[in-house]
């Protein structure tokens, strides 16, 4: 069953989310496991949810691929992150940017 993975990070700027996104290139070349990806800002800072095949593969994902780009872009605090197995998913018509 997949996982659903829920992220927030207070201290990350939208600036900071575009160059990591920029950086990593998730949507062009999609890591494995990934499935589904929202990200958005509140006043409290980043918040993000993903479906992923598993926790490792999106665990796989952040150790080889995010942190990386975290580290260079000096990015800081850390996210609180939970994980939760999805019991259904729905998502047709999804409109991008």
């Amino acid at each position: 069953m997949a996982t659903v993975m829920n992220m927030h990070w207070p201290e990350v700027s939208m600036k900071q989310y575009e160059e990591t996104r920029r950086q990593v290139a998730w949507e062009t070349d999609v890591p494995k496991g990934a499935k589904f990806h929202v990200a958005w800002f509140a006043g409290d800072g980043l918040h993000v949810m993903d479906i992923w095949e598993s926790q490792a593969d999106f665990e796989g994902f952040v150790k080889d691929r995010l942190m990386p780009a975290v580290m260079r872009l000096g990015i800081q605090g850390q996210p609180k992150v939970q994980f939760e197995s999805a019991h259904a998913i729905f998502a047709p018509n999804i409109a991008t940017k």
